[in-house]
């Protein structure tokens, strides 16, 4: 039967694993299967959310998913993965070989600019002189918390042009209720393992921020039209949730 109208999913979770795990469960059920027709693994088949967000009212309870005891499955993260995450999300350190990196479009945002020079074209990159992080704790501690003008750009429209754009876009930002919550937007989200490092280093940088604003640590708010699982994945995420013998199609 053809589908007329997407079919947005919600997840409310208590704590970062109890967010992983229901998502996998909720996509091995609702998901929509197609091949990649560009991006990466292309030519391969993903399960993907139509639309989803993800409410996760306690982030630092339990960052890392719990894999049970028994269960012959890789952890798709780690706390020492995190802890590094973190330093990727906190600096603006890239190798040559990246276009971008989270950190520095946080912290020391650069736009490449186009400029020909006797008559070869050369790409010089011009800093933007903001730390998006330190402007949006001095923001909330100089002029108080009723604000909506708190937000950190990931994106830039010229990403439109890169071979691997940006997956997470925009870090929204709020303080209320004495406390700060993360709202994301990712474009593109690879549920198993992407998900929990990416929340994982995210909520340590929400910490970090809410002791800086001398607020309390908050919720993580997440929306992506591109929460998915690629094929490889789909196995492990039956395992771990005891739906091995659902049939995706």
């Amino acid at each position: 039967m053809t589908k007329e109208f997407l079919q947005p999913v919600h997840i409310d979770a208590f704590d970062l694993d109890d967010a992983w795990f229901q998502c996998l469960s909720a996509i091995l059920e609702k998901g929509h299967v197609y091949k990649i027709t560009k991006g990466s693994y292309e030519g391969q088949k993903r399960l993907e959310f139509d639309f989803v967000t993800i409410r996760v009212k306690k982030p630092s309870h339990q960052i890392i998913p719990i894999i049970p005891e028994g269960m012959s499955i890789p952890a798709p993260t780690d706390m020492d993965y995190i802890q590094g995450y973190l330093s990727y999300l906190l600096t603006g350190a890239k190798t040559e070989t990246e276009d971008y990196t989270y950190g520095e479009r946080l912290v020391d945002p650069r736009v490449k600019v186009r400029q020909n020079v006797e008559g070869k074209e050369m790409v010089k990159e011009m800093p933007l002189d903001v730390n998006q992080v330190e402007e949006v704790i001095k923001l909330y501690k100089e002029k108080g918390f009723g604000t909506n003008q708190a937000t950190m750009e990931i994106g830039m429209p010229s990403d439109i042009k890169l071979v691997d754009p940006p997956c997470l876009r925009i870090i929204d930002t709020r303080v209320r209720y004495g406390k700060l919550h993360f709202i994301l937007y990712f474009r593109s989200w690879d549920l198993w393992g992407g998900f929990p490092s990416n929340l994982g280093g995210l909520q340590l940088v929400k910490q970090y921020m809410a002791e800086e604003i001398g607020v309390g640590d908050g919720e993580i708010i997440a929306a992506s039209k591109g929460l998915h699982l690629y094929d490889y994945a789909w196995d492990l995420a039956k395992l771990r949730t005891n739906k091995n013998n659902l049939k995706i199609e």
